[in-house]
């Protein structure tokens, strides 16, 4: 059977004070297009259809319009997911009587994990969920991780899974390694966020959401789609796609990579006011593009956004590299700074930072014999 992977479509994204509504209609109409043309037997969509938990109506117009095209007026089956970004009870409404037309939405992880068939291959639709939820869900204390939680729903998945099968896994994770932008939202504080890949090796196929590169892992079988377009400069250089993935009876697969293209791409450009201000520079430039411009002058500059705006209508940031150039000189002297400091002088940082209380004398002279009498006792020993 042949199923389109895509993701991330961010619907309602607000970049850099522009929505990007009408850029997303764009490209989804392109999508359609793409649906169309290689007629799958499935599309499946594995999390973050929408930006925010409450999305702008018309972004709300925009998938019901883009969902309906697929399902009702193509009718082709489709498999999808609810991200971190998503409201899962908004995404579960409909869900029951969706099935009737080959529309599977997971909004909320249920307790039961059956697959969704489709000409001979099961989905398991796991959507986003934090892992007190899936403690809760599955009555087990001992998650408390990303890891744990994705741990504990695969093996409840494989108590009734057929191996004789092809058996897809659609998630929505951020699995070890992955390479990040700054469009993502983390999922937790430092690396309890993360799933290990090899989780995931009971499935011919892994379909993931959550990192928006194509390329932010490379394995036989886990893949993300990464997102339908760019979303932050730190995604300037990606280059999106949507996968097609062809699996024959056993869960071997082919898979090829098709591009949209945007109606204003998403780049960085550098150089003087005066050099990118020369038409000799931009008449070769597609200068209506999303841009993040980098000035080299040194001196001060008249409205240098205002200019280059007349030229480049949507510039979205500008920063000189002067400035971050003496940024990281003085983070590197902080740096330093914090080095040479005593460990009293750490420590009333530390407390200041963390409590915002003032460190008055009283506590300086009882931290000071503190510090004192551990110092005296490491030298001691």
């Amino acid at each position: 059977m042949k199923f389109i992977h895509t993701a991330d479509w961010h619907l309602g994204k607000l970049v850099h004070g522009v929505y990007m509504t009408e850029d997303q209609r764009f490209l989804l109409n392109q999508f359609i297009s793409l649906v169309e043309e290689e007629k799958p037997d499935a599309v499946v969509i594995a999390g973050d259809l929408y930006d925010r938990s409450v999305p702008p109506t018309d972004a709300v117009e925009l998938l019901d319009e883009i969902l309906f095209k697929i399902n009702v007026d193509l009718k082709i089956p489709v498999v999808a997911i609810s991200g971190n970004h998503d409201s899962a009870e908004r995404l579960s409404f409909g869900s029951s009587w969706y099935r009737s037309n080959q529309f599977y939405l997971a909004g909320k992880l249920e307790k039961q994990f059956r697959p969704v068939s489709i000409n001979g291959v099961n989905f398991y639709l796991v959507p986003y969920a934090e892992p007190g939820i899936v403690r809760q869900l599955l009555d087990d204390d001992t998650i408390h991780s990303h890891q744990d939680a994705m741990k504990a729903i695969i093996y409840q998945i494989e108590k009734n899974m057929n191996v004789n099968e092809p058996n897809v896994f659609v998630g929505h994770a951020f699995v070890l390694g992955g390479a990040t932008s700054d469009s993502e939202r983390s999922l937790s504080v430092g690396g309890s966020g993360c799933v290990a890949a090899d989780l995931f090796e009971p499935f011919s196929y892994t379909a993931l959401g959550h990192l928006h590169s194509p390329d932010a892992i490379y394995h036989q079988t886990v893949k993300y789609s990464g997102s339908l377009m760019k979303y932050s400069f730190s995604e300037a250089k990606q280059k999106k796609s949507v996968s097609i993935i062809e699996m024959d009876e056993k869960g071997q697969f082919d898979i090829r990579y098709r591009s949209l293209l945007p109606k204003y791409d998403m780049r960085e450009l550098e150089g003087s006011l005066e050099q990118l201000l020369d038409p000799h520079f931009y008449q070769d430039e597609k200068v209506d593009d999303y841009l993040k411009v980098t000035l080299l002058d040194e001196g001060a500059l008249l409205d240098p956004i205002g200019k280059l705006r007349q030229v480049y209508p949507n510039v979205l940031h500008l920063e000189k590299k002067i400035h971050l150039t003496d940024m990281k000189k003085k983070q590197q002297m902080e740096i330093l700074k914090e080095h040479k400091k005593s460990e009293l002088e750490l420590f009333e940082t530390f407390y200041t930072e963390m409590t915002t209380l003032e460190f008055t004398d009283d506590k300086r002279k009882a931290m000071s014999e503190i510090i004192g009498k551990v110092l005296k006792e490491e030298v001691a020993k």
